[in-house]
Formats: C-alpha cells, structure tokens, sequence
C-alpha cells in the first residue's frame, strides 16, 4: 500500500510516517521499478504501535530497544511506570500544599508565612532538588532568551551599517593560515545579520523539532541556546572580519575556539545539571524563558 494509504489507515501525519522510516522504526520495501516504497499491514501495525508508545513517553531509543529484543516491553514499560509514579507523587505533594495555602484565606506575598506550610524547611528544599538544579543553571535560559537574540541580531546590524562607509569594495570571508583565500563584495556584511534573523526563522525550529524527540524534558531550552551560540559565533566572525581589514587581529581560529569552549562547556555543564535529575527519575520542565 502507498504512504497515503497509511496515513488513512493510523491517522498518523506523512511526518511522523517518514520519521520512523528515517529512524530505521520501520522499513518498507522499496519498488524498484517506480522507486516509491510499499508498505505492508505489518508496516501500519508498527506504525501503530511505534505512535502509541511515544504518547506514553517511551523515547526512539528504547523502542529501538524493544523492536531489536534488546529488552522487553514490560521492562520498559515498567521504568515509565516508577518515572510516572514519581512525578504523581510530587505532583500530589505540591497539590496538597497549594490547597492549604488557599484554604489560609487571604494569602499575599507579603504576608506569607514558609514555615507555616513547611515545618521542616531543610528537608523541603532537599525534596525539590530539580527546581534548585534548574535554578543553577539560570544562565542557560538567559542566553536562549529571545531578548539576547535580539541584542545579537540587532549588533551585527550595527556593525554592519557603521562600518559600511569605510570597508573596502572586497572584504574577506575565508582565511588560510592567516591570509585571505577568499573574498566578496563588501554589501556581503550585511549577510551576518540576515544569518542570524534565518537561524532563528528556520534552523531554530529544525533543530527543536529533533531534539524534543530526544530530549524532550529540555530540548527546548537545548535549541534556545544553541540558536543564540550560532549567532554569537556570527557576530564575533563579522567583527573579526572588520578587524583583519585594518590589521588588527590575523588569525580566526583562535576567536572561534574561544567563543566555542566558553559557549560549548557551559551548556555541558548546564546539561550535566539537568541530566543528573533525570537520571534520578526527575522529569524536568522548561520554565518560562528570559524575554
């Protein structure tokens, strides 16, 4: 059958069809005499099946698992059991203290009493390290805000525009052991702002779409910062290039080791942080970004 008859037969978007395919979740046979692929009911019944565990949590990577018999269902099934179960009972914790905090009667920020609510304050914090956890790693949210974005994009736009007048009528865009190896028009400076506003249009949104499948408890935050890191990198090339015109730095590769090893080793350890509580069983929500 074809990829619309399956779309007809699960319900399942052409997407999410050609994803699992991708992922090698699936794999229809191929008609070499017209090229399109034929699938068959067993194919639609994966696609069922392949569907329904992810809307249960169940990542690409252990159903890979499961399919190659690398492990059973039940066992997977029950990691998501005590993973949901976890979060159920906090859930439950939290619930129970916000319905004491309303039934105090006129609660305000000014007059709110902690230990009223939480006798055994040490041991609280201690119930909640994910939330402490996230709040270490603040920065990672700060730098995938879309005001910082702003301030990258809109720098370049600026860097552009004030050197324009004075750029020569060929400026460089690629280096080899420090001498130029190739060049462009100077109207090529404004080329930097315009990457960093497509970045955020359309790799942005590629690049989420792919780590959530992953990393769906962070990935957001994930492609935030990556996108902000990328247009960084731009902005340090653009003023790089503004200053090797005027023999003020020669080498590139130096910049862009450092603007990588500063960017880069935060985000490990920023996911390294996050990671941890997951690893624990912690499923971390994406808090409101920084705007």
């Amino acid at each position: 059958m074809t990829i619309k008859e399956v779309e007809e037969r699960t319900g399942l978007a052409r997407s999410n069809i050609r994803f699992y395919e991708k992922e090698k979740l699936i794999q229809p046979i191929k008609n070499e005499s017209n090229g399109y692929r034929e699938y068959t009911e067993k194919d639609v019944e994966d696609i069922k099946k392949i569907a329904y565990l992810r809307t249960l949590g169940i990542s690409i990577e252990n159903i890979h698992r499961i399919i190659l018999k690398e492990v059973s269902l039940s066992e997977v099934i029950g990691e998501q059991v005590q993973k949901l179960d976890e979060q159920v009972v906090n859930l439950e914790k939290a619930k129970i203290i916000c319905q004491k905090m309303l039934a105090d009667g006129k609660i305000s920020y000014e007059n709110l009493d902690v230990e009223a609510f939480v006798p055994e304050l040490e041991a609280y914090w201690q119930s909640n390290p994910k939330i402490f956890r996230m709040d270490s790693v603040g920065f990672l949210y700060m730098w995938g805000g879309f005001l910082v974005w702003g301030i990258l994009t809109a720098a370049c736009l600026a860097a552009a525009l004030v050197t324009w007048p004075v750029l020569p009528d060929q400026i460089p865009i690629q280096w080899n052991s420090g001498e130029v190896s190739s060049a462009v028009g100077k109207i090529f400076i404004f080329a930097y702002p315009l990457a960093c506003i497509i970045i955020r249009l359309f790799f942005r949104p590629c690049l989420r779409n792919k780590l959530q499948i992953y990393t769906w408890c962070y990935g957001e935050m994930i492609t935030d910062y990556m996108t902000n890191f990328f247009c960084f990198v731009i902005l340090s090339v653009e003023v790089f290039t503004v200053l090797y015109i005027y023999g003020i730095v020669k080498h590139v590769t130096t910049l862009l080791l450092i603007d990588s090893a500063v960017f880069l080793g935060l985000l490990i350890l920023g996911i390294s942080c996050l990671t941890s509580g997951k690893m624990n069983g912690e499923y971390l929500d994406y808090p409101e970004k920084l705007k």
